[in-house]
């Protein structure tokens, strides 16, 4: 009976962890949707330049703020309540964004999306984390992959709903109905976390282990090296379409596929790193791919030819895959019993972190796009430089 029940409750929890990963796929798949629907949303609504900036900033910037006290609450509350109740937001946002007439309403749905997002999405990451703290680099890769298979299939779905004459909203109908249907499956879940079962603690305590954590080596250690290495993932996915049309001098169609190829090989290398990790230390992996990458990135910027630069933008997604993934894994590591501290932690540092995309923005205004490109080789050098040496990396790579 107990080999019975143990086995069991494996099963119970494979299919929780994979619950988990659906709620990630869901919001990269609403998120790779929407970038690929900005045209269609912009002429149907009749929006300039201006409210499209607004409604891409504004609402991460609410977020930002509220975000840190959802961290905290899943630590010292109930996280269930939490991501149930973000879920519930998140459909209502996303059904609010299809019906939305007009700018104003929809600037509103986007503000309430992100953080609902926050709730739902980031909160479950944190619960994947507590469902087995000593593989956080495996599951990491796991839910990366999971993002990354919902990015790609987010534009697929347009295309998809604009032949059936659905339209993009849709197609945002029916992320709400998807939205509906995966909590109706993690409802019977506890989304429960160890601190809260151990210890009692209020949120003036939270809020003071928060800053705490952030006077923390290992903990600043972490964070940095995520905000760098993402100049090599978001950062560089931002200005690619704009650097194939005006430096390389291709077509819109043409940066198009630049971004495809980008993003397709990084989910093969998003899939093919879970294996990779089961036999191989993260770290090691980490260094070996940031000195691939500090190879790769002066050749893709010196070769000439869209073909060429096609070949080795393939190669530099591949070998990036894995650097959220590992990078963060470290960081919940590094807080053990806080898991949902880590979701206020970066969004407490990503205030600092995340002006990065504006002053590389202003750098490329004042000087070009082509010389702001080199500055993202900061990333690979930083983990080569940040990254613990093999003597120091302790049992973390045990």
């Amino acid at each position: 009976m107990s080999f019975t029940r143990h086995s069991r409750a494996l099963r119970h929890t494979a299919f929780f962890a994979f619950a988990l990963l659906l709620i990630e796929f869901l919001d990269e798949f609403v998120f790779g949707a929407r970038e690929a629907a900005w045209p269609l949303i912009r002429d149907d609504l009749g929006l300039g330049y201006a409210q499209v900036g607004i409604l891409l900033g504004l609402p991460n910037v609410i977020s930002s703020l509220i975000e840190p006290f959802l961290g905290i609450l899943g630590d010292i509350w109930k996280r269930r309540v939490l991501i149930l109740g973000g879920g519930v937001v998140f459909m209502a946002a996303l059904l609010l964004t299809a019906l939305s007439q007009d700018y104003l309403v929809l600037l509103i749905s986007f503000m309430i999306l992100y953080p609902a997002s926050g709730a739902f999405v980031s909160l479950s990451q944190a619960t994947l984390m507590d469902l087995e703290p000593t593989r956080h680099e495996q599951n990491m890769a796991r839910w990366t992959f999971a993002g990354s298979v919902g990015v790609v299939a987010g534009p697929l779905a347009l295309g998809g709903a604009v032949a059936l004459g659905w339209g993009w909203r849709g197609l945002f109908i029916f992320f709400a109905a998807l939205s509906a249907i995966l909590l109706l499956v993690v409802w019977r879940f506890p989304f429960a976390n160890k601190q809260q079962a151990t210890e009692r603690i209020d949120f003036k305590e939270g809020l003071i282990n928060a800053f705490r954590a952030l006077r923390r080596g290992e903990v600043l250690r972490w964070l940095t090296l995520l905000h760098f290495s993402d100049l090599m993932l978001d950062v560089l996915l931002g200005f690619l379409a704009l650097y194939f049309v005006d430096i390389v001098g291709a077509t819109a169609a043409q940066a198009g596929v630049a971004v495809a190829v980008w993003t397709g090989l990084g989910l093969l290398g998003d899939l093919l790193l879970i294996p990779l990790l089961e036999r191989i230390p993260g770290l090691r992996y980490l260094r070996a791919s940031a000195l691939i990458e500090m190879f790769l990135f002066p050749a893709f910027l010196l070769v000439p030819g869209i073909g060429a630069k096609m070949v080795l933008l393939g190669l530099l997604g591949f070998f990036n895959a894995g650097w959220y993934s590992i990078l963060q894994a470290r960081l919940y590591s590094a807080m053990p019993g806080q898991s949902g501290t880590v979701l206020t932690v970066g969004n407490i540092f990503g205030l600092v972190g995340g002006l990065a995309p504006l002053a590389l923005g202003l750098i490329a205004e004042r000087f070009d796009l082509g010389v702001t490109m080199w500055l993202l080789l900061l990333g690979p050098l930083a983990l080569l430089v940040g990254l613990p040496r093999r003597g120091s990396e302790g049992r973390a790579d045990a």
